[in-house]
């Protein structure tokens, strides 16, 4: 969610109750061990690896990766002309400064202009687009997006056709767009959606038809089966009352329903949950267990006062809170965290801080992230109009080990000196080198390696530095890079 002025009064309430009252670090609190994903072979290489309560996706060696990128959404430009703003120079741009994920956002109210008949010149724009990903080593995570439900709301997302608002009001709100969703009339085509027998099969077979023409592409990662999810409020809730239902019940019950609708065809992709906003003002959520092998966690991370308008607050408790809120639920399913949204105006005072601030707790708590968004021009663009990157989002250009033959144990990376720390535990069931990116435009004068740790040795090929490892499982290393 990115908002214009001011976040629902609620939300404000709700934020300055629980920021102020949250502890300062995350506890994990493994109630519930997980379970053997079903048909695991015993001695395979692993779909996942755990480190110290954190999942990280595994790749086809066993090593633990890591995901850095951006959302790409055109939500301006419709049927024929859908997609119009997203470039294979985009994946180039990426590319060139080290990024391999890119979060793109398509649109149910296009992809299903009427019941029952699909857009094929939508789906194959699509493939094309994971066409020009795969060219460029990024992998794609396909976002069904939403804001404010729908077209029927002035929107993009869930089609008209399936847009029961029971005839009460909607009043638009321009400069509060996000107030838009506690309209009755928005809550009851919510409630409808989850509820009507014809929609839920509706919503599930665009999903199989998406799962079906895509889900073998080689650039595919995923799917983020809803952009910000929100429910109907019942009589004299307030909001974490009202979200804390909702996530335990509706919400859990349509992930659920759609990952069996996805596995139905695809049984090899990752498919990404998200919360109700709400965790984003340092609410736990309250959502059930996913009964998928291959699920991740997505959660947006916005700044609840930036978005309406405030400078960072170096001082704040806002990033804290939502640590200490976040992490419960991924430690406890086993789920790997991959922040779907984040971002800021790049403008403010305290800009280049917050970024700072921002990456290191996400390299505290989370396996990776995209920023809203890729795109030219104001706002949160990364890129200004002559398409260079904004000063202060160039931060976002960092090293990060895309993948790590063993156990990740920490890894940050500290803008005042330029300088990558890496430290891993090698391990059965990982094979091959760890790769750590290092953006050229980190060291325009070249960097240098350091490894602690016997039998390793590294090389540079281009952005990425190749660690190779010769001990046995169980060693630890050591990998700082820094200027030259």
């Amino acid at each position: 969610m990115r908002l214009t002025s001011r976040v629902a009064p609620a939300v404000l309430a709700v934020a300055a109750l629980v920021l102020g009252v949250l502890p300062a670090q995350a506890q994990a609190h493994p109630d519930r061990a997980p379970g053997r994903v079903p048909g695991r072979v015993p001695g395979r290489v692993p779909d996942r690896v755990t480190v110290g309560g954190r999942t990280f996706i595994a790749d086809g060696r066993g090593r633990a990766l890591q995901w850095r990128g951006f959302n790409l959404a055109d939500k301006s430009s419709r049927g024929t002309h859908a997609f119009a703003d997203i470039r294979e120079s985009d994946f180039e741009g990426m590319a060139a400064r080290g990024f391999n994920l890119a979060r793109l956002a398509f649109f149910w109210d296009d992809l299903e202009p009427t019941p029952g008949h699909y857009d094929r010149g939508y789906l194959t724009k699509m493939r094309r687009i994971l066409d020009w990903a795969n060219r460029y080593h990024i992998k794609v995570i396909l976002d069904a997006h939403q804001d404010v439900y729908g077209p029927h709301f002035g929107s993009r997302g869930v089609p008209d056709w399936a847009t029961r608002d029971e005839g009460l009001p909607f009043w638009p709100i321009p400069d509060d767009w996000f107030s838009e969703y506690f309209e009755p009339s928005v809550q009851a085509a919510f409630d409808h959606l989850y509820k009507d027998a014809d929609l839920r099969a509706a919503h599930a077979r665009m999903w199989m038809t998406v799962a079906s023409a895509l889900g073998g592409h080689p650039a595919l990662l995923g799917y983020d089966l809803m952009n910000e999810p929100f429910g109907k409020f019942l009589d004299g809730e307030d909001l974490p009352t009202a979200a804390a239902r909702f996530e335990a019940t509706e919400l859990t019950e349509l992930w659920n329903r759609l990952a069996r609708a996805i596995r139905r065809v695809d049984h090899r992709s990752w498919v990404f949950v998200e919360p109700t906003v709400i965790v984003g003002t340092g609410v736990p959520t309250q959502m059930g267990r996913i009964d998928d092998p291959h699920a991740g966690y997505a959660p947006h991370f916005y700044e609840t006062a930036m978005e309406t308008g405030a400078d960072y607050d170096p001082n704040g408790t806002f990033i804290p809170a939502y640590e200490a809120a976040i992490s419960h639920y991924p430690t406890r399913n086993r789920m790997p965290v991959i922040v779907g949204e984040w971002g800021a105006n790049p403008y403010v005072a305290h800009a280049s801080q917050f970024v700072t601030d921002m990456t290191a707790s996400l390299d505290r708590f989370a396996s990776g992230w995209t920023w809203w968004q890729w795109c030219r021009g104001g706002g949160y663009c990364f890129l200004d109009r002559t398409g260079a990157a904004k000063p202060n989002a160039q931060l976002l250009v960092q090293p990060y080990a895309r993948a790590v033959a063993g156990d990740p144990l920490t890894f940050a990376y500290a803008p005042s000196t330029r300088t990558y720390t890496l430290t891993f535990r090698t391990r059965d069931h990982a094979e091959g080198p760890t790769q750590i990116t290092v953006p050229r435009d980190t060291y325009p004068g070249g960097y240098r390696v350091e490894i602690q740790g016997a039998k390793a040795s590294w090389d540079a090929h281009g952005q990425t530095v190749t660690v190779s490892t010769h001990d046995r499982a169980g060693a630890t290393y050591r990998v700082t890079i820094s200027p030259r």
